[in-house]
């Protein structure tokens, strides 16, 4: 495991890991957590991406997760928002990439096509998006995720999840938890909606969703497809749940590592 790193983007100070090679190097996968991960929820996935393509993988800790900086919940509605537009553009650059791929889970996901579909990405100086390869993406928010979610809370109060969380975030984990699930939980979130953002998405896009993951369906998906103008891509899986890197990593690390070898040549 390469050595833990921190930097500073939006004001906080953001745990990171490097795999492969530096950014002068080879293009960078940046990789983007989900609403509960972190640098470690990652487990291998970077480092075998990093030896299979090639490329360097840069995966980090977004405020208030794993070893980064803390945060007070509640977080704002707007709080994907807030990273792909403030925090994130400033992780690229503390970090000296120019040339990227983005690979985002759920939050991720949603993260990766805020800002693959704003301005900012175009604007002069900016790192060279490659592509999106995104898992299990929300662009919307439905009933089932809803529903899910909640189940999530009682399972944080009184099963297990609160202990088995503590273990990738420690003094972070009431920050990590309450700021996801009372956000998607407010009723002011069933407006949340990012399609606005699709069209200004003309590079390559991968997705990988389960056609039973419990916290959204191939509406999802196809709303992506609908909306972006770049190629389109998708895997659907069976008997997997909302993290088909980890469900059902064999397949999935082959797409990506396809696609990967696809767009960057």
């Amino acid at each position: 495991m390469p050595e833990p790193f921190h930097l500073t983007a939006a004001g906080h100070r953001l745990e990171a890991v490097w795999h492969g090679p530096p950014p002068d190097a080879a293009p960078t996968i940046v990789m983007l957590h989900e609403g509960l991960g972190c640098v470690a929820a990652w487990r291998d996935g970077p480092a075998r991406l990093a030896r299979e393509t090639g490329l360097g993988v840069l995966v980090y800790s977004r405020w208030g997760y794993g070893k980064s900086d803390p945060v007070e919940p509640p977080r704002p509605l707007r709080y994907m928002h807030d990273e792909a537009l403030d925090s994130l553009p400033e992780v690229l650059a503390a970090a000296g990439v120019g040339d990227a791929i983005l690979l985002g889970h759920s939050d991720g996901a949603s993260i990766a096509l805020i800002y693959a579909g704003s301005p900012l990405s175009k604007l002069p100086g900016a790192p060279r998006i490659r592509g999106l390869v995104l898992l299990a993406p929300h662009v919307f928010c439905e009933d089932l995720s809803v529903e899910a979610i909640a189940r999530a809370r009682e399972a944080y109060l009184q099963g297990d999840l609160r202990d088995r969380l503590a273990k990738h975030h420690g003094e972070n984990v009431e920050g990590a938890f309450w700021g996801w699930n009372r956000a998607w939980l407010d009723p002011g979130f069933r407006d949340w909606n990012l399609e606005e953002f699709l069209p200004g998405i003309e590079i390559p896009v991968l997705v990988i969703q389960s056609e039973s993951d419990p916290y959204g369906t191939l509406a999802q998906v196809d709303a992506i497809e609908r909306g972006v103008r770049g190629p389109f891509s998708r895997l659907i899986l069976s008997e997997c749940g909302h993290a088909p890197q980890k469900d059902r990593p064999e397949e999935t690390t082959a797409a990506v590592v396809d696609f990967v070898r696809r767009v960057v040549g």
